[in-house]
């Protein structure tokens, strides 16, 4: 693990995004939040939001940090694709791109995961998730802040 004590304590923060792409019925579907799962883009923003907070525990040699804000949002992006944003926020000694980074990789898992419960069971005896595709995993942006 990297030695970051001699680092002064800054106010930083890390946006990343993910896409989810599906069949555009699914992801109306998904939308709609009426399915027997209930609400899947909460359940993703709760995933999200503990992944956060335990990504020291998932990643080895990741530095343990006090998170002040964690926030995940959810954008359709044309008929198929869902985009998953995460926005998180601290003051400490390094940054929090690896807590963003796995925000939005719970969120686009969860959303994945309840897919094939969506789907009509004829489509997934095919296959649950032919159609379904998580993409990219950038960090949108850091920023770290003087006192």
């Amino acid at each position: 693990m990297v030695d970051v004590g001699e680092k002064p304590s800054t106010a930083r923060e890390a946006r990343a995004s993910g896409r989810v792409r599906m069949a555009p019925e699914t992801l109306q579907k998904l939308q709609a939040g009426t399915h027997r799962k209930g609400d899947v883009l909460a359940t993703a923003r709760i995933a999200a939001i503990m992944g956060a907070k335990r990504t020291h525990e998932l990643i080895p040699l990741c530095h343990s940090l006090p998170l002040s804000s964690v926030k995940v949002a959810f954008e359709v992006e044309g008929p198929d694709t869902l985009q998953v944003s995460a926005t998180v926020k601290t003051t400490a000694q390094t940054g929090v791109e690896m807590e963003a980074l796995t925000a939005v990789s719970l969120a686009a898992l969860t959303v994945y995961d309840i897919i094939p419960i969506i789907l009509p069971y004829r489509e997934r005896r095919a296959g649950p998730c032919q159609s379904s595709i998580i993409k990219s995993y950038p960090v949108n942006q850091m920023r770290r802040f003087t006192f």
